[in-house]
């Protein structure tokens, strides 16, 4: 039987570059896909600490993000062909729940898991994949920025539109504007006409997203606190909609920058998941506070269609395959500003 390269995980914490049987053909309402690019993101950090919260085999092969093409189609296939190049949606939905029904994938009531994460992911040659969870790439799309949305950018558009409701001339405070989705979240905003306050972990960081992503005004939170400027450079009204990821350290400096009516979204907790909240503030000030995870699969097409029209991902440095673990150090340090692919 021919091999193929897998990059997996042997045990928690402990990475190797392996060889293991190619897949079978594609069963019926499969596609075959060559994977070509790998984008890293968070749940990669997660996964690698045995933070799965979920039972798992191992060897695991790991990456939750990816670009390929299609190289066969199994039976009853008609979305796709061979040839197609395609973004694979990561979570194993089961399409037919009432959430899946109505759009809602990421509220799927039997989800398989999260492939890299519970199951078999796309740091592998090729691999097998649902064709119904796959969104063909347009024309004019590059690999390597497609590999960029199954997870951090369809991410940003669930929750700047689809929970945000993010509008044009609103003002949007952006936590860490130099990490994957908040590189992605100051171009979004930017592109409709938003004013953009971000917060970023030094001053180096902090000009680069203002002369290379368009952003109004950026605050280092390691010697300011930013939910002073904040008010100060909003005429002590506030934002609009406040874009939140980092957790602990700027939950309640986030509350503090947000106006009456105004909205945060937030999807993660990398400085730590727990914090409190005066319930007083919340319905005195009329908050709307939405929790976001994932996205649904609608938002691969309409985040492909976003990069087509010019706002493109940020791409920090692109690895081989046998350097993934670099890569995932590097997020771990938050020494990244934009997206680390790995190219296969």
């Amino acid at each position: 039987m021919p091999s193929i390269r897998a990059l997996q995980l042997i045990t928690d914490g402990e990475l190797a570059l392996t060889e293991r049987e190619a897949p079978p053909p594609p069963a019926a309402g499969e596609v075959q896909l060559r994977i070509r690019c790998v984008g890293l993101n968070h749940i990669d950090v997660w996964g690698l600490r045995g933070m799965a919260f979920a039972k798992r085999l191992y060897p695991l092969s790991v990456g939750a993000e990816a670009s390929g093409e299609v190289i066969a189609v199994g039976e009853g296939v008609t979305n796709v062909v061979p040839g197609d190049r395609v973004v694979p949606f990561s979570a194993l939905t089961c399409g037919t729940c009432k959430a899946c029904l109505r759009g809602r994938d990421n509220l799927c009531e039997n989800v398989a898991g999260v492939r890299g994460f519970h199951v078999n992911g796309f740091a592998q040659d090729i691999t097998n994949h649902p064709a119904r969870l796959v969104v063909k790439i347009p024309d004019g799309v590059s690999m390597e920025d497609a590999s960029c949305v199954a997870v951090a950018y369809s991410t940003v558009e669930h929750m700047l539109f689809d929970n945000a409701q993010l509008e044009p001339g609103e003002t949007v405070l952006v936590h860490a504007g130099g990490s994957g989705i908040g590189t992605i979240a100051i171009k979004i905003a930017k592109s409709i006409g938003c004013t953009v306050i971000t917060t970023a972990g030094s001053d180096e960081k902090c000009a680069r997203t203002q002369s290379e992503l368009g952003a109004d005004h950026a605050i280092n939170y390691r010697t300011d606190r930013f939910e002073s400027r904040v008010r100060r450079l909003t005429g002590k009204k506030g934002v609009d909609v406040v874009f939140e990821h980092v957790g602990a350290d700027t939950w309640q400096g986030s509350l503090l920058s947000m106006k009456r009516g105004g909205r945060l979204v937030t999807c993660g907790a990398t400085s730590g998941p727990s914090a409190t909240i005066n319930l007083m503030q919340l319905f005195q000030q009329q908050y709307r506070i939405v929790g976001s995870f994932g996205s649904p699969l609608s938002a691969l097409a309409r985040a492909l269609d976003r990069i087509a029209s010019g706002v493109r991902p940020v791409i920090d440095t692109v690895y081989g395959l046998e350097d993934f673990r670099a890569g995932v150090g590097r997020l771990e340090h938050r020494d990244v500003f934009g997206k680390i692919l790995v190219r296969l």
